[in-house]
């Protein structure tokens, strides 16, 4: 064989890796924004998970939520800031998100157009359920706070106006047969409401966080904290006329609580905006419920499939719905 041969077939070689390099034969390369990797069209570019801030919950969770959703689907997914529940709510309403959390009774009233929201918001139905938030009462031993009756004439921190914490202490309140009016309440944030502790001009404030609050550790390092149980019967009274509560217990320990602490929650969820296909809130569920164990927030413990659809008070996405029904969950009223 001559050399002017060998060239040849060595440029023809050469040719031929280019080419294949160019072609590839990863056909997850040719996936277009708004496909998945099979070349499904899920008919939207981009996907928003509102959240709440950098140093929430809810933020870290979404950034992984968002990862799991773009591996499956092959579009874009972001976890996008805000002010959580109340906002995100706002978001799906105008199209500026496609994903959000919030508590159960805030989509609750979301949809029904009541408490916060002057009007309805109609786009939002649910994806699942994540874990509960408690209620917590929180007190210092000095103020000789020992039950919500206790409350009356009291300096209370209710939550920042329009907040799910506000409307969460107006219907513990209720339940004692009390009203905003029998108190001296203050609209603080909960970095606020722990300082106004500290330095005495707030006896109480109502917390709806995940345990422990970082907040509340924050005032247990300088002053001994108390968090005020719920009454056994007025917990059943409150979770029969708000079914999105749930009895929760703070254990002992929390806070250097000597005993267990019987209050209630509510759930943190998913919602999407009602206009999604099927398919992609379909897979968007499974990416989610089935990579749990991937989560890094200590929070994904506590999130499962199982319980996906525990308290469900708002109507499932069609999508979902699909999911769990294929995993043969229902949901479940405890």
């Amino acid at each position: 064989m001559t050399r002017k041969s060998l060239a040849e077939i060595a440029l023809v070689l050469v040719l031929t890796l280019v080419l294949a390099a160019c072609g590839g034969g990863n056909d997850k390369g040719k996936d277009k924004a708004g496909e998945g990797e099979k070349g499904e069209d899920y008919g939207v570019k981009v996907i928003r998970i509102a959240t709440g801030g950098t140093g929430g919950t809810y933020y870290p969770l979404g950034g992984d939520f968002a990862n799991f959703i773009k591996k499956a689907t092959g579009i874009e997914t972001n976890a996008i800031t805000s002010s959580a529940s109340t906002e995100n709510m706002e978001l799906i309403k105008k199209g500026k998100a496609e994903i959000a959390f919030t508590q159960m009774d805030i989509a609750t009233y979301a949809i029904e157009g009541t408490k916060m929201f002057k009007e309805k918001v109609d786009n939002i139905e649910g994806m699942g359920v994540l874990y509960p938030e408690a209620i917590q009462l929180v007190t210092t031993e000095k103020s000789g706070i020992h039950s919500v009756a206790d409350l009356k004439g009291k300096n209370v921190s209710v939550g920042e106006s329009e907040s799910g914490t506000l409307a969460n202490a107006e219907q513990i309140l209720e339940m004692y047969g009390m009203s905003l009016d029998d108190v001296k309440a203050s609209d603080l944030s909960f970095d606020d409401s722990m300082a106004g502790m500290q330095d005495g001009t707030i006896d109480a404030a109502f917390i709806t966080a995940t345990t422990p609050t970082g907040a509340v550790e924050g005032l247990a390092a300088t002053d001994k904290v108390t968090i005020v149980p719920i009454d056994h019967d007025k917990i059943a009274a409150l979770i029969k006329k708000y079914p999105y509560y749930s009895k929760e217990t703070i254990k002992k320990g929390t806070y250097d609580a000597k005993n267990d602490i019987h209050t209630v929650a509510v759930q943190a969820m998913l919602v999407v905006n009602s206009d999604l296909s099927d398919d992609l809130v379909y897979e968007m569920t499974k990416a989610i419920y089935e990579n749990t164990d991937k989560i890094g927030h200590e929070k994904g413990k506590q999130i499962s499939a199982k319980h996906a659809l525990d308290r469900m008070t708002i109507e499932l996405h069609p999508g979902a719905k699909k999911y769990f029904d294929e995993k043969g969950i229902s949901a479940e009223t405890k």
